[in-house]
């Protein structure tokens, strides 16, 4: 009993430890993951109210494997198939460079031998997934492209760790034992991700079919967590990490029609399993490491921080990342990483170096990961740029519109209103993430794309439609549009959004069917409404607000003719000199 009734205080302090910190954390801006980590800090090393974190590490780890496989759910094997160069070149650059270069280091400054040196190099190039993971979700930054970028470096490193952990055990004394069992090794692994992803391709999926119609909710979620549990076990058996195991499981269940329900139901058990694992690193600080080798994990952290950041700002910056993206990739993965803990463990184990070496390590990975939160905020200091969020050009179910609708900004969503409203099919791409995800929650169907690029277009079903509908809010993406559609489909009818007056007059030498300026109809009857206001009668207004529109109609045919001073006549005007006479500093716009 007085095991239990520890074990209950243990999650009674850092349940109470969470409920405080991250809120608290997160309202001063820091971050729930560095609250997490203060919390652990302070249960366990400064308050020393519970111990034997590494314990309790073991187990929160669990964290970052449903995180991945909530990642694997929300990533179709297609869209990883798109970022294959950045997780194979990028990724495997960085690995490489960035642990070259830090084995040179530690080598080089007489702490370790070459074995020793070469496994802590590759050990702290490796990041923290679940550290930037979470930062980026806190700050809905994973869909930007600097955000895909870190994930697929991330990703890469995972599926390093097998190799390190090869590597490790080549480098140990008496190795040469062990290298009998290698091909054995390999095949075991090859076999395990292919029987994986055949169970995962044509068993999941039956399973959870046959499940879900029991209605029995209870059996889901206990099926939702064996699928991602036993998925990670099986990739332990064969080398591999548990959550690589648990991301190619949810990548295998990224088209399944249960998809939403698997990641509602393992959501609450990533939230609390990820915030403990913050809590148990924290928890496994070894302070009186850190007070006896203070001077050297003073000069190693930042070091280390600023070799890795600087070659992966390098790395992003040649595969094409702008400055400010290079700069967030960088500051986010420049800590080392929850696999570092197990390959610098494993090393100790194997003799390669000191079990206190392996401490000391640890603890610097560890002071990496708890300022993570806070540097990782540096780039939005030095540049600020808002970062461009991204989404999948995923067309499934836009299935040739009688109407094709092109920008849903505050235009297009009310001329979307009036098309369904009369029964009208509407297919709509914008290429705003924010604006999709706001439409999506009150109910409309609309698609992440480029309109500017024929292929997106073809894909989403512009060739069946029957009507184009050009409503982006800027004229030269208007514009662009316009000419890419009269050349690709010289027969498509196209109604569009105009910006202004000008604009009215360059669509139609475009020869679009239909265009009206954005804001003539909203003005027309905000002076109608200001006659009633002032007592005019209803109709008499009414037929005021269309002589203005035939007039205004008639000006633009003149104008089309004559130019843009013609049809001054038509303009109601009421001229006025002013005293003095001042020259305006800009022309005003129309």
């Amino acid at each position: 009993m007085s095991s239990t009734h520890a074990l209950f205080n243990e999650a009674l302090l850092l349940l109470g430890g969470a409920v405080i910190a991250a809120p608290l954390f997160k309202r001063l801006g820091l971050g729930t993951v560095l609250g997490y980590l203060a919390a652990g800090i302070v249960i366990g090393p400064i308050g020393r109210l519970i111990a034997g974190g590494e314990k309790i590490l073991s187990v929160a780890e669990l964290g970052v494997v449903f995180l991945l496989f909530i990642i694997g759910l929300e990533l179709k094997p297609s869209r990883l198939w798109q970022m294959r160069r950045d997780i194979f070149g990028l990724g495997s650059a960085q690995v490489v460079l960035t642990g070259a270069l830090l084995s040179a280091l530690a080598y080089y400054s007489g702490l370790l031998t070459w074995q020793g040196s070469i496994v802590a190099g590759f050990g702290l190039a490796l990041s923290s997934t679940a550290f930037a993971m979470q930062i980026l979700e806190d700050r809905a930054d994973m869909n930007t492209a600097y955000g895909q970028r870190a994930f697929s470096i991330l990703l890469f490193q995972d599926l390093a760790i097998v190799p390190l952990l090869a590597l490790t055990a080549f480098l140990a004394p008496g190795a040469e034992r062990a290298t009998s069992f290698s091909w054995q090794g390999v095949g075991i692994s090859v076999g395990s991700v292919v029987g994986l992803l055949l169970v995962g391709r044509y068993l999941l999926t039956p399973l959870f079919q046959i499940i879900g119609r029991t209605g029995a909710r209870e059996a889901m979620i206990a099926a939702a967590l064996f699928v991602v549990l036993g998925a990670a076990a099986v990739m332990e058996v064969a080398g591999f990490s548990m959550a690589m195991g648990a991301f190619l499981a949810g990548l295998m269940l990224a088209e399944s029609s249960y998809r939403h329900e698997l990641e509602a139901d393992i959501e609450p058990f990533r939230g609390i399993l990820l915030g403990l694992f913050f809590m148990a690193v924290g928890l496994s600080l070894q302070l009186e490491v850190v007070t006896g080798n203070w001077l050297t994990i003073l000069i190693a952290v930042p070091i280390i921080m600023a070799l890795k950041s600087g070659i992966i700002y390098l790395l992003c910056r040649v595969a094409g990342s702008t400055k400010s993206d290079s700069l967030q990739q960088a500051f986010l993965l420049g800590q080392g990483g929850e696999f570092g803990f197990v390959l610098f463990t494993t090393a100790a184990a194997t003799g390669v170096f000191s079990a206190s070496t392996a401490s000391l390590l640890v603890a610097i990975v560890t002071l990496t990961m708890a300022l993570t939160p806070v540097v990782s905020m540096l780039p939005k200091l030095l540049i600020r740029e808002e970062a461009k969020e991204e989404l999948d050009e995923d067309f499934e179910g836009a299935e040739g519109a009688e109407v094709f609708m092109i920008g849903f900004s505050r235009f297009g969503q009310v001329a979307a209103q009036i098309l369904l409203a009369g029964g009208r099919s509407v297919t709509v791409i914008d290429h705003s993430a924010d604006r999709i995800r706001q439409a999506s929650r009150f109910g409309f169907r609309i698609y992440f794309g480029d309109g500017t690029r024929k292929d997106v277009l073809v894909s989403a079903g512009i060739e069946k439609a029957k009507i184009i509908a050009v409503c982006t809010n800027k004229r030269e993406i208007t514009d662009q549009i316009v000419d890419l559609l009269q050349s690709s489909y010289p027969d498509a009818r196209i109604y569009a959004r105009s910006y202004d007056r000008v604009h009215t007059l360059a669509l139609r030498q475009r020869g679009v069917e239909f265009e009206i300026r954005e804001t003539i109809e909203s003005a027309l009857l905000f002076g109608r409404k200001t006659l009633e206001g002032l007592g005019m009668d209803e109709q008499d207004s009414l037929a005021i607000s269309d002589d203005i529109r035939k007039r205004d109609e008639t000006r633009l045919q003149l104008q089309a003719v004559e130019g843009i001073g013609a049809g001054r006549e038509l303009i109601y005007s009421q001229p006025m000199q002013p005293e003095p006479l001042i020259k305006p500093r800009k022309e005003a716009a129309e």
